[in-house]
């Protein structure tokens, strides 16, 4: 008996991650809100994984401080995703699942390549390994990517955006 409440436990667990992983393809990951002009659902815009990919994805490869060795990040670049809603504001207030909230001017987004991540090392990026977004800066391509302030902006479980 005790075998088989293992391997229902085990199972129970797989399907677990396993849903975690795939997630559901029309499940919304990400809301902006706030001076945006291109709203699909309830004054805001709304994306799925899909609807993030079909802006089109980029990646690079970069050291930071939450990985080893240089890592490959993929995901829809940050001025791509602006013009997408029309942000209108100079400031986007990103907030995750964890609460961590942190500021970005939105300049940086024109000024540097960052990304809204969705996978690493060719992978999506599960909820309990920083995703599913994760915002990153290109870290080695300029010295000044490389410090404090551009890591305490790199927010990871990315789930809102507030254009102010």
């Amino acid at each position: 008996m005790r075998a088989i409440l293992v391997m229902l436990s085990f199972m129970l667990f797989a399907i677990t991650c396993s849903a975690e992983a795939s997630g559901s393809a029309d499940k919304t990951i990400l809301t902006i809100s706030g001076n945006i002009e291109k709203k699909n659902e309830d004054g805001q815009a709304q994306f799925n994984i899909a609807s993030l990919e079909k802006l089109g994805m980029e990646s690079f490869y970069t050291s930071s401080p939450w990985y080893e060795g240089r890592t490959k990040f993929e995901g829809v670049p940050l001025n791509k995703l602006m013009d997408a809603v029309g942000a209108t504001g100079h400031i986007a207030r990103v907030i995750a699942l964890n609460d961590y909230v942190t500021t970005i001017p939105l300049e940086d987004f024109k000024k540097y390549p960052a990304i809204l991540a969705l996978k690493v090392n060719d992978k999506y990026i599960h909820i309990r390994d920083k995703g599913p977004l994760f915002i990153v800066y290109p870290y080695d391509s300029q010295p000044e990517l490389n410090n404090q302030i551009y890591y305490s902006r790199s927010a990871w479980q990315v789930y809102k955006i507030i254009i102010q």
